[in-house]
């Protein structure tokens, strides 16, 4: 959409406000407080926002997430998107349709797929990886939500081998181990993030030939590298997608340079479409489960000969 008349700096900042009240609701924060949060709490997103509009584009958001299902059988119906990533994918394009009925050029979401950024710590064949991103891009123009794209590691570095790209990825970008590990030991958001991935890590575990305790050590050893890889993809994200507003599907505090952001509706905080199943409730909400306990409360649903969601009668 080409740009449109640019509003002067006073209307920018009111429009700017007004589209960041829309994603307000669902906003996704670690800070524990029953106050209403207004737009005026997060200045770095409104000077992104207004960049935007003082120049009559479309606002661009930046989303890491979407790398891949986790290999884990009791939480997921396979290595391919389904109803999940269906439902996700459509609440984004309509929360930029809510934006663009404001601000005419629009807004669009770039999801940074960053499954190869750390398959390797996670267990998920890169053949895997690449299947669900291929995936990800047909469901994305099959169902015509054209204010969405996929963004990955293949577009950055071509056809390397991945073991190159994610060692070229972690060399540029990626923090000192022993940096991060004073940071943890200091910082309680960055000790809670480290204990939420660790704690992932093990439920991601279908098979493991040692102990608990000894699988609990492994898991926090490749927590370090899967935070030190997830800032060094982020590194990267910035210096592709300077002036874009970076989202986030983790918990963010208030104010913080990353918006956290809720796709759909979950227990817990912590639970992503890539690591659970869609149940459709007998009210017709939808909600995110582990795979085991969405069949015990719903039978299966294929769509197109493949596992889609669980329903409830």
């Amino acid at each position: 959409m080409p740009p449109t008349t640019a509003p002067d700096t006073r209307s920018a900042r009111t429009l700017s406000a007004s589209i960041l009240e829309l994603l307000l609701p669902y906003h996704r924060t670690t800070d524990r407080t029953d106050a209403p949060v207004t737009p005026e709490a997060f200045p770095h997103q409104l000077r992104r926002i207004a960049g935007f509009v003082r120049a009559g584009e479309p606002v661009t958001f930046t989303l890491p997430g979407f790398p891949c299902k986790s290999p884990h059988p009791d939480k997921v119906l396979g290595h391919l998107p389904d109803q999940a990533e269906r439902l996700s994918l459509r609440f984004l394009d309509a929360l930029c349709a809510d934006i663009e009925r404001i601000h005419p050029p629009g807004a669009r979401v770039v999801l940074c797929s960053d499954g190869h950024v750390f398959g390797d710590l996670i267990g998920v064949p890169d053949a895997h990886i690449d299947a669900y991103a291929d995936a990800l891009r047909l469901l994305i123009a099959e169902s015509a939500l054209a204010r969405l794209s996929v963004f990955d590691l293949r577009d950055v570095l071509g056809d390397l081998p991945y073991d190159a790209k994610r060692a070229q990825v972690h060399a540029r970008y990626a923090p000192p181990l022993d940096d991060l590990r004073a940071e943890i030991r200091t910082d309680a958001a960055a000790r809670a993030l480290y204990r939420g991935i660790t704690r992932f890590l093990v439920e991601d575990t279908a098979a493991f030939p040692g102990t608990r305790s000894a699988l609990q050590r492994e898991c926090r050893r490749r927590a370090y590298g899967v935070i030190q890889r997830s800032r060094a993809w982020g590194g990267l994200i910035a210096e592709h997608h300077r002036r874009a507003v970076r989202l986030s599907i983790h918990p963010q505090p208030v104010g913080g340079p990353k918006f956290g952001i809720r796709l759909l509706d979950a227990p817990d905080a912590w639970t992503t479409p890539w690591h659970a199943v869609a149940l459709h409730r007998a009210d017709g909400t939808w909600t995110l489960l582990p795979r085991a306990r969405a069949a015990r409360l719903g039978r299966l649903v294929l769509r197109d000969g493949r596992p889609s969601h669980f329903a409830q009668d």
